[in-house]
């Protein structure tokens, strides 16, 4: 199985090295299948294999009775990294400038390019109206169960261990299930820290984490991060040795907004760095199964032998936001975040725990994602080519290994926010950078949705939103 597996991937890999220098430019049609598996003396279904690889990978696109064509790919600059230098922690005050900018992106009419949710289309919204069907008929006792201590349903719980065996080993005892993603985030910081105390975070991070960390009354201090690699762990490294952080709060797998994965040896390396100084890390992990690399890549959470590491993740990316399911694996903190759940909110719907169990259970949720991934692989090429063509030629843009969003680095001129009201006019939708900072760094920066279907209405929208940006100048 191994050898099959590296022999697609070197052929992938050998026609992308051709594509690279040119040999094949943007446009032109590959050797045909049967002619690689006759040159290469392989199999027709190895050859397709690489080419699949290579279309998750945005290099090149399928024609129907035609072929594989390389892609146009619009010339980039990558964003830069952050100053390696620490700020001081500082309390957080977005909530009131974040609800006015998605109350203007809730206008109507609008191209919405701001809020990062998946489109329908892409996802299993038939197979799941199958699974509910089923799942209403065969138990229909969950549809009216309600409980203040039994929390989690069995097979749910069966289901997150089975697919953690891929990263490690898992004490079902340290789960407990939550209202979504953010909920689990918001009960862990509850548990780890205190209102005054300093979390260390991402800088760009995701806003709504900038949000509870606002809504608790604590600080953040923000940690110089790669678009490529994530956060500086020197610089980690001299804030906890100065005792400025009680804990740490990161989006390792496709981090939003950057779309960055933490290399394995910084993983390892921080757990490591969590052990020694005894700081929890409360790791979102909502993104993980949606990264772009051929195995999905492992949490901090799989290098953690102190309990430290508290892993939150939902299904609401790849299968249904609408079942409002969440999970933490809460390490050592298992006891005090069950009780701070079941005193916010008590238990979360067995029904859609059980819905999530039967979905989970068989093939359908890694076909999910494999068509997932392939789709905001191309998708995001497809943005990334429209903003490269009609942006300053000195913009710079992420180059996400995961999710769906575009981090897109202006002239240092251009205030994002001040652009937003004026996009806003025009019909346009995006989130401002400087909601991704604790300290309103980021003004010259914005992010894009990628997850929608390519269509002329987001074409021209990205032309106007531009033209915009060249007449900020």
């Amino acid at each position: 199985m191994s050898a099959h597996l590296n022999l697609y991937e070197h052929l992938a890999n050998e026609l992308g090295a051709l594509i690279d220098a040119r040999v094949f430019a943007p446009g032109d049609r590959l050797p045909s299948i049967r002619h690689l598996a006759q040159q290469k003396r392989i199999s027709v279904s190895t050859v397709m294999q690489a080419l699949r690889l290579m279309e998750d990978r945005g290099q090149v696109d399928a024609r129907p009775q035609s072929g594989y064509f390389v892609r146009h790919r619009a010339p980039r600059r990558p964003c830069s990294a952050d100053a390696q230098h620490l700020k001081e922690p500082a309390f957080v005050g977005i909530n009131n400038l974040l609800m006015r900018v998605l109350k203007d992106n809730e206008t109507s009419d609008i191209v919405q390019l701001g809020t990062a949710w998946p489109p329908d289309e892409i996802l299993p919204v038939k197979r799941m109206q199958r699974t509910i069907s089923a799942v209403a008929r065969r138990e229909p006792a969950l549809l009216s169960k309600v409980s203040c201590y039994d929390v989690s349903e069995g097979n749910f719980l069966r289901q997150v261990t089975r697919r953690a065996l891929d990263w490690g080993k898992l004490d079902p005892a340290e789960i407990v299930v939550t209202n979504s993603c953010t909920e689990a985030i918001s009960l862990c910081l509850r548990a780890v820290a205190r209102p005054g105390d300093t979390i260390a975070i991402e800088s760009a991070t995701y806003f709504v984490l900038l949000q509870m960390i606002e809504s608790l009354g604590m600080k953040a201090l923000e940690i110089p991060t790669d678009p490529k690699t994530g956060p500086s762990l020197d610089a980690l490294e001299l804030a906890l040795r100065a005792g400025l952080v009680q804990a740490c709060l990161f989006v390792p797998n496709a981090n939003n907004p950057l779309g960055c994965v933490m290399p394995e040896a910084n993983k390892k390396r921080l757990a490591g760095l969590l052990s020694e100084f005894n700081i929890p890390l409360v790791e979102d992990d909502v993104y993980g199964d949606l990264c772009f690399a051929p195995q999905r890549p492992w949490p901090v959470k799989a290098y953690d032998t102190s309990g430290n590491v508290l892993l939150c993740s939902s299904f609401s990316k790849a299968i249904t936001p609408a079942a409002r399911v969440g999970y933490v694996l809460a390490g050592r903190f298992a006891q005090e975040v069950a009780l701070l759940k079941t005193v916010s909110s008590g238990a979360t719907s067995h029904f859609f725990q059980a819905v999530l169990a039967d979905f989970l259970e068989g093939s359908s949720y890694d076909q999910q994602l494999r068509k997932m991934r392939r789709t905001l692989v191309q998708r995001i090429a497809r943005m990334s080519d429209a903003v490269a063509a009609s942006f300053p030629a000195d913009c710079m843009l992420s180059e996400p290994q995961g999710g769906f969003v575009l981090w897109v680095q202006m002239p240092p001129q251009v205030d994002a926010l001040a652009l937003h009201g004026q996009a806003i006019a025009d019909g346009v939708a995006y989130m401002p950078g400087q909601l991704f900072s604790a300290s309103g760094k980021f003004s010259n920066y914005l992010r894009l949705n990628c997850g929608n279907a390519w269509t002329p209405r987001i074409e021209q929208a990205i032309g106007r939103l531009g033209r915009l940006v060249h007449e900020a100048l």
